[in-house]
């Protein structure tokens, strides 16, 4: 499974409507996650840029664009931004074969190394 970072952005209706009624939207997010094989790994608010973050497992790119085009589309959602994130094992595993990859076709930055 691989593991990925929603972060999101109320609308100023949708932070009124909770204020008003408080509710545990993990209970909402879990069943959309589910239905694409997912998990949620845990739902944060925060101050910033973004109101909050969503770290979920989905068993791919596609998975997780569907559950959370699922989850914004009631329109509560003003901004939202999904990052895959990788292990550091991945991570390594990456760097391993980049270096392959380098080495086999000499990609070089515009202009050369010189």
């Amino acid at each position: 499974m691989s593991v990925f970072m929603t972060q999101f952005s109320y609308t100023t209706d949708t932070w009124q409507q909770l204020a008003d009624n408080p509710q545990n939207r993990r209970d909402s997010i879990e069943p959309v996650l589910a239905s694409v094989g997912g998990r949620l790994i845990g739902v944060w608010y925060a101050f910033g840029d973004y109101d909050g973050v969503v770290i979920f497992e989905a068993p791919d790119g596609s998975a997780a664009a569907a559950a959370v085009i699922a989850a914004i589309g009631p329109g509560h959602v003003k901004s939202v931004k999904t990052t895959p994130l990788l292990t550091v094992d991945e991570m390594q595993a990456a760097l391993g074969v980049s270096k392959t990859i380098a080495a086999k076709t000499g990609y070089d930055r515009p202009g050369g190394s010189s």
